[in-house]
């Protein structure tokens, strides 16, 4: 019987590369993310490449009223989840706090924080209610335990986000769910278009003179923390680019 993930945020970078992944290892998958257009067109082409059901959900995280209707809807076999990947994230604004604006700010808490509580509430309440274990994978970043200049509001989000998987690895240890945070460093994707609030060529200077990681080396990480054997856990994992030592190093060529 092939295993059920849902990953939000799927419609680009590192959760669209996992459901790649995951589509060729055989899961069905629910997909979610804003952006209905580009959820059904990957949930077409998985259905005919691989063979496996894939239901694409168009939701925003931040709104608990609209994450909780989607969710509930989902036809009954999609609500066997094995599997929840909490990727849906973003950045929004790169200034000193008293430059800052609220709305960025909003933005970034709703998505990093409250969405992933909105969205883990149901589908950690499912995998109790069946009684066979799970995993919980969460996308958090080396800022959440590094911070740097103008970063304040954004690492204070992903601070959150791990001390969220620290205490879900402890809420969920007697069912017999699994908790793993991936806290990946320098990814190219659309992370930096999205916090530069589309200037592409700002963006593109954040990866100048470094080859960054890509969604499907996070996605191939992922692969590996959910076949690794039953009674195994990856807590955390750190994943940097080569050229890249921390939040503050990087040697650009």
């Amino acid at each position: 019987m092939s295993k059920t993930a849902l990953i939000t945020g799927a419609s680009s970078g590192i959760g669209e590369a996992t459901a790649r992944v995951l589509g060729e290892a055989g899961y069905d998958l629910v997909i979610t993310a804003r952006r209905t257009d580009r959820l059904q067109k990957l949930s077409d082409e998985l259905e005919e490449r691989y063979g496996i059901r894939v239901h694409a959900l168009g939701f925003d995280v931040r709104d608990r009223i609209q994450t909780e209707s989607a969710l509930q809807a989902l036809p009954a076999h999609f609500r066997q989840i094995d599997l929840l990947v909490n990727n849906a994230g973003l950045a929004s604004g790169l200034e000193h706090i008293d430059e800052g604006d609220p709305l960025d700010w909003d933005k970034m808490i709703d998505t990093n924080i409250k969405g992933v509580l909105y969205v883990t509430r149901i589908v950690a309440g499912w995998m109790i209610q069946r009684g066979q274990g799970g995993h919980i994978v969460n996308i958090g970043s080396i800022a959440g335990s590094q911070v740097y200049e103008n970063g304040a509001v954004y690492c204070a989000s992903k601070h959150a986000m791990h001390a969220l998987s620290e205490g879900m690895r402890i809420d969920f240890l007697h069912h017999g769910i699994k908790v793993s945070e991936i806290r990946p460093g320098m990814v190219e994707t659309e992370f930096s278009t999205v916090r530069f609030h589309g200037d592409q060529q700002r963006a593109d200077n954040v990866y100048k003179g470094i080859e960054p990681l890509t969604g499907h080396d996070i996605a191939e990480v992922i692969r590996w923390i959910v076949t690794l054997p039953a009674h195994v856990n990856i807590n955390e994992i750190v994943v940097m680019p080569n050229q890249q030592a921390d939040a503050h190093y990087t040697y650009r060529k």
